[in-house]
């Protein structure tokens, strides 16, 4: 099995979000939030629609950790949230499906992403995909690795580093700044 990958290019990023916009406000949201919060797929599948509506945070109980779990909705996340949730009305789950009350499945966000994988052509994308480009972009733009590990609940920097794809990364820099044996 082949482990996937993060979105490292910020203009794919804003492609997709126009691309998933246009396609469906609920799976442009499910990206959007996912790539925004680090949360694991099945923490944002089963959102409710009164753990955000009108909130600057977002307090859950992981599915995975049991752990609670505290974490900001950003401005720019929250002016798309606010549209959405008017989009949705009264919904329970935040991400529904469209035939009726229950929230998407996990099969179902995996879906989506396949769908963006195919129509962007991109490799190893995956549920996990949208936790990883958070982390991703966050150790690149704020260099804080022990504060990305507690987001992520990692016991390891090495563990944190290898998830987001930057252990890879280096090792192919470091390797191409070396060029070999001539």
């Amino acid at each position: 099995m082949k482990t996937v990958q993060p979105i490292k290019d910020k203009k794919l990023i804003n492609d997709i979000c126009e691309y998933l916009k246009n396609k469906s406000s609920r799976d442009y949201m499910l990206f959007y939030i996912g790539i925004n919060s680090g949360l694991r797929i099945s923490d944002l599948i089963n959102l409710k629609t009164y753990q955000v509506r009108n909130k600057d945070f977002i307090n859950i109980t992981e599915k995975k950790t049991g752990k609670e779990k505290l974490f900001p909705i950003f401005p720019h996340v929250k002016a798309e949230l606010e549209k959405y949730l008017l989009e949705i009305k009264n919904n329970l789950y935040l991400f529904q499906t469209k035939y009726g009350i229950k929230n998407i499945c996990r099969h179902r966000a995996y879906q989506i992403l396949k769908d963006v994988q195919r129509e962007f052509k991109l490799d190893l994308i995956g549920t996990h995909t949208l936790r990883k480009t958070f982390g991703y972009h966050y150790y690149l733009d704020v260099k804080e690795l022990a504060t990305l590990m507690l987001i992520f609940n990692h016991s390891s920097e090495t563990t944190t580093l290898r998830y987001i794809g930057m252990s890879q990364e280096r090792i192919n820099n470091s390797l191409m700044k070396w060029g070999g044996i001539k």
